[in-house]
């Protein structure tokens, strides 16, 4: 919005020239989302308590969570409110694909706030259902791949971390792979959602590292220069990237432990798609699997403890799962159990963005 009211007038006030830079935007639509998270946090959690929107704990997770029960949920309101308003401040709104991530990332928090609304207001333990979660995941999901498949300028080609002369191009399954990158990565996080600060630290991670992925996809001559596919119109991304990255970061001011509030399905389930959607908008959609590392060993911990307990007729992998349980369970302080995942996530980080010149 201040790009387009603002900008235009560059010519007679030059200091308005620098709303043409992609970085000076994303700078400041990180501190906006940041400081609405600080200033309005408050407000939101004392909301929250009064209408006894508490934290339901599980009877069969460890007991040292019973402590948390009533803690404030739901507050991946905030999160999606602090991304909105400063993606639409400062991002340049006449940009596909700024659009599609917001359809993207909204979407899939009134999917989530459907759930926790089921579960936190109207008392129902399960919310929506796990299939009518999944089929308005995947509705959402294909819409959104089909959009950006429709851009005539898109590649529907898969770019192979480590290979560059490795791109398969799927074609019309793109859509079908697009939508699968968005809802798994939205599951997967939430899945991740289970300690204080656990899932926002690592998104936030995430977020700064597709901002520089969004930044070189959608330069032309640096996208060249790295051999990776250049995305035309894909930088604006990056706004949104830095307002998702300023966002976690506010909301970790009050989800750090002990938390004073949590995110609930409509925060963990529009994050994750969020990062998914950003993924095949950047052609940096296997390397998610990097970037996202710990989100995916969360997620397969589940799958291999649930199948392995069914073939064995009983028998576990892990004390619990997810996975950050099984640590919790041998011992581990819920904040170093935290603090490590987070490590993991940074070096994770890393490790993916040597990709760039490693190929």
């Amino acid at each position: 919005m201040l790009y387009h009211l603002l900008y235009p007038f560059h010519t007679t006030v030059s200091a308005f020239n620098v709303f043409r830079y992609i970085t000076f935007r994303t700078i400041y639509a990180s501190l906006t989302a940041f400081l609405i998270c600080f200033f309005i946090g408050p407000y939101v959690i004392r909301t929250l308590s009064r209408l006894q929107i508490g934290q339901y704990i599980r009877e069969d997770g460890p007991q040292v969570h019973h402590k948390k029960a009533g803690t404030p949920t739901m507050g991946g309101i905030l999160i999606l409110l602090s991304v909105a308003a400063s993606t639409l401040l400062w991002a340049n709104l006449s940009n596909y694909y700024i659009w599609i991530i917001l359809m993207i990332t909204l979407s899939y928090g009134a999917i989530g706030f459907v759930d926790d609304y089921l579960k936190q207001i109207k008392k129902l333990n399960k919310g929506l259902s796990a299939k009518n979660k999944f089929l308005f995941q995947m509705i959402a999901a294909f819409l959104a791949a089909f959009l950006i498949y429709l851009n005539p300028e898109f590649n529907t080609r898969i770019t192979v971390p480590f290979f560059k002369n490795v791109a398969p191009d799927l074609g019309l399954a793109y859509i079908l792979f697009g939508a699968l990158v968005i809802s798994g990565t939205s599951n997967a996080v939430n899945l991740t959602d289970g300690l204080d600060g656990l899932a926002i630290g690592p998104v936030t991670i995430a977020s700064t590292t597709y901002m520089v992925f969004a930044y070189v996809s959608g330069h032309a001559k640096i996208a060249n220069y790295l051999q990776i596919n250049y995305v035309v119109g894909g930088g604006e991304v990056t706004v949104f990237c830095g307002a998702l990255a300023g966002a976690g970061l506010g909301f970790l001011w009050f989800n750090s432990y002990p938390a004073q509030v949590f995110m609930g399905d409509v925060g963990s389930l529009s994050l994750g798609a969020a990062l998914g959607g950003v993924a095949v908008i950047t052609k940096q959609e296997i390397l998610l699997v990097l970037v996202g590392g710990l989100f995916v060993i969360e997620a397969l911990s589940v799958i291999f403890q649930v199948g392995y307990f069914k073939m064995t007729h009983g028998r576990r992998i892990f004390k619990m799962a997810p996975l950050h349980h099984h640590f919790e369970l041998k011992g581990w302080a819920e904040p170093k159990v935290i603090i490590r995942f987070w490590i993991i996530a940074i070096a994770l980080a890393l490790l993916s963005m040597s990709t760039l010149k490693l190929r």
